[in-house]
């Protein structure tokens, strides 16, 4: 068993990649560390990569340090999420968003629920994510959703199933990482492809966490109220005073898309979570 089992429901990961993770697709652009605690991907014209988790989860905390493709990154895709794969299925979305020399990393953040997602948000990060490791971070719990980046929350997702909006809370959810060509979308709309030229592009992964709910089959266990669920306790249940200050900076000096301001996107008919409290 790849994971140290500390009770029935909660898990902590060994933070060896070799031992928590397979590898997706092209293990030749998948480099680790002889101690399994570090891992890269690299994308040239032939491939990009990936690897997931050996075991799926239902509520907990994930946390990863990840450094982006440094230089000329425009139409490059890192994605770092959680997803159930299944054909309604819930995920949990960190994608990062190359660019051209100069120009800044776009960071994108995304919740499907029940099959259905059109819940982007964009920011522009407060350094430079190339430069050096930071830590991305989600909080999933019965009550709510948090993204986090070097534990500041730039983004919510609160639990309104009770008013009709769909929440992550049935399916369990395992972990994946990849790098591809994403030039049809990720620059500029597409208009800026990736220059080959430029790369191989890496992006680099370590010191990674796995605090979670390791799924048996029955969700009862990760939806009990214990001491090992700790992320279900009423103090996770929304931002403490200072994470509702560092929220409300992220908003007013770094969003830079919010599908809950699209009114043209939505016809002026926007998700009902649009208008119900963050916290």
């Amino acid at each position: 068993m790849s994971f140290i089992q500390i009770s029935v429901a909660s898990v902590v990961s060994t933070g060896d990649f070799n031992k928590d993770f397979f590898v997706m697709w092209s293990p030749t652009h998948v480099n680790t560390s002889a101690d399994g605690h570090a891992r890269s991907l690299k994308l040239d014209h032939e491939s990009g990569a990936g690897f997931a988790s050996n075991q799926m989860f239902l509520f907990g905390q994930i946390d990863m340090q990840i450094k982006l493709v440094p230089g000329h990154s425009a139409g490059t895709v890192v994605a770092y999420y959680l997803t159930s794969d299944q054909p309604n299925r819930d995920e949990i979305d960190f994608e990062f968003l190359g660019n051209v020399t100069g120009q800044p990393y776009i960071l994108q953040t995304n919740v499907f629920a029940d099959g259905f997602d059109n819940r982007e948000e964009r920011i522009y990060l407060w350094f430079d994510p190339t430069e050096d490791f930071h830590t991305y971070s989600i909080l999933w719990n019965l009550h709510q959703i948090v993204f986090m980046v070097d534990w500041v929350p730039i983004r919510l997702y609160r639990n309104h199933a009770d008013k009709g909006v769909a929440f992550p809370r049935w399916q369990p959810m395992s972990i994946k990482i990849s790098l591809w060509n994403g030039d049809t979308w990720a620059t500029r709309g597409g208009h800026d492809k990736v220059d080959w030229s430029k790369g191989p592009f890496i992006a680099s992964f370590r010191n990674y966490k796995i605090d979670a709910c390791l799924w048996n089959g029955n969700p009862r266990f990760c939806r009990a109220d214990s001491s090992t669920n700790w992320w279900n306790k009423d103090r996770f249940s929304t931002l403490t005073s200072k994470q509702r200050r560092l929220f409300q900076w992220v908003r007013k000096h770094h969003i830079i898309y919010d599908y809950c301001r699209d009114n043209k996107r939505f016809q002026n008919n926007l998700p009902k979570e649009c208008s119900l409290p963050k916290y």
